[in-house]
């Protein structure tokens, strides 16, 4: 490998991490160092790497560690047998930039993966000790998500979440045919068994912090995920009946979906092109559906067609244009769990909506100021002085909620 200066390096292995999906930096616990003891916090804006559910802007250096590797996995960039320029940072280089770009107000906080070289408990070392430094001889107070290793010796996972703030396991890919034709040098029980483990420390460290608050805290972002999409014949409703499963097992944070994306002198049992970006965004609203929504896994894929979810429109309305049987839903009566399931009210629209009907009958004028499209939910909803009478049942009803693509201006007049 050729000497490379850190800035040639950190091109590099930046570049080569924008394949992981699974950055966002929220549920960690607060820290921060206003009392003058420490560096960095979990709090405050800067550049944009991720985004927190609450809304906030969460920056993060987000890098590889290596991108040298000794697996063979056809889906990957970095695979062994893949022509790529190769760079690698010491555990010291890695603690440095944090540093260095932390008190320059770029980021806060640092997501590690790598590839891995020469073993997994090699390599899980060398991403433990970058954290280990962080922590212990700098005081860094900001986030640390690490990326571990199935195959690395327990010991080092348990270390690496005594000094992340989150860690994630990846699955690779949603079925275990998948994985054992894409990756066979990975072993999909081994992965599940390393989550398991996680999921256990995690618990046990949080009942100890009960009854001791000595104890020390243990991964408090949890632990989270990431599918690829595209790269097999997995179908939508097989991603949704997996993740949904995972985060039953493992009670994890997040499950992150990547779109498979074409790599230079790829190998001949994947897909000739990328699956469509809107195929992740539906994915992911998918996942909101259950996560917040009361949708059931079954319930999410009885809308789509064939195990496919529709691109043109969101899986929410999809399933609401399947089933209007369950409209209008009266929202001055019905109850939270049927407002949620009505297309263009989210969350925080159906608890104002609960809150506001306490006092006074709700018409459309009220609904129209909590939602961004009143089109798109009067099919769906009864009020004070509304009722969607035919237009539930509307035989064009999909075309006239549908929105409608627009060319976007750069420098609108």
């Amino acid at each position: 490998m050729a000497q490379l200066d850190t800035r040639q390096k950190l091109e590099i292995l930046a570049d080569a991490a924008k394949y992981d999906a699974s950055c966002a930096s929220s549920g960690t616990s607060k820290r921060n160092s206003l009392d003058g003891k420490g560096i960095g916090s979990t709090e405050g804006m800067g550049i944009c790497h991720a985004y927190a559910p609450d809304g906030r802007c969460i920056s993060l250096l987000k890098i590889l560690l290596t991108n040298s590797c000794i697996f063979d996995c056809h889906y990957c960039i970095n695979r062994k047998s893949s022509n790529v320029r190769r760079a690698r940072f010491t555990a010291e280089e890695v603690v440095h930039l944090t540093l260095s770009f932390y008190k320059r107000n770029y980021i806060e906080g640092l997501f590690l993966s790598s590839g891995i070289i020469r073993s997994s408990n090699y390599t899980m070392e060398q991403l433990v000790e970058v954290a280990r430094e962080l922590r212990e001889t700098h005081d860094f107070r900001g986030y640390i998500h690490l990326k571990t290793i199935p195959d690395a010796d327990e010991e080092l996972v348990r270390q690496a979440g005594l000094y992340a703030d989150r860690v994630s396991i990846n699955v690779e890919l949603p079925t275990v045919s998948g994985l054992k034709r894409l990756a066979p040098e990975k072993d999909g029980r081994r992965i599940e068994g390393a989550m398991a483990d996680m999921k256990g420390a995690i618990d046990d460290l949080k009942d100890a912090r009960k009854k001791y608050r000595s104890a020390p805290k243990f991964a408090p972002a949890g632990q989270s995920t990431q599918m690829i999409v595209g790269a097999d014949a997995a179908k939508d409703g097989d991603i949704i009946m997996r993740a949904r499963t995972l985060y039953d097992r493992f009670r994890l944070r997040r499950v992150y979906y990547s779109a498979f994306s074409p790599i230079p002198d790829a190998s001949a049992v994947l897909p000739l092109q990328r699956p469509p970006l809107m195929r992740e965004h539906r994915l992911y609203q998918s996942d909101w559906l259950m996560r917040f929504y009361g949708f059931t896994p079954s319930e999410v894929i009885s809308a789509s067609t064939d195990g496919m979810l529709p691109l043109d429109i969101d899986p929410k309305l999809a399933w609401a244009l399947k089933f209007r049987e369950n409209f209008p839903v009266d929202v001055n009566r019905a109850p939270r769990d049927m407002l949620l399931r009505v297309p263009g009210l989210g969350t925080k629209a159906v608890a104002a909506i609960l809150s506001s009907r306490r006092w006074r009958r709700l018409r459309l004028d009220d609904v129209a100021r909590l939602t961004v499209s009143l089109k798109k939910v009067q099919p769906f909803i009864c009020c004070e002085d509304w009722s969607p009478r035919t237009l539930t049942d509307k035989s064009d009803l999909t075309a006239w909620v549908k929105p409608k693509r627009e060319q976007l201006e750069l420098f609108p007049g």
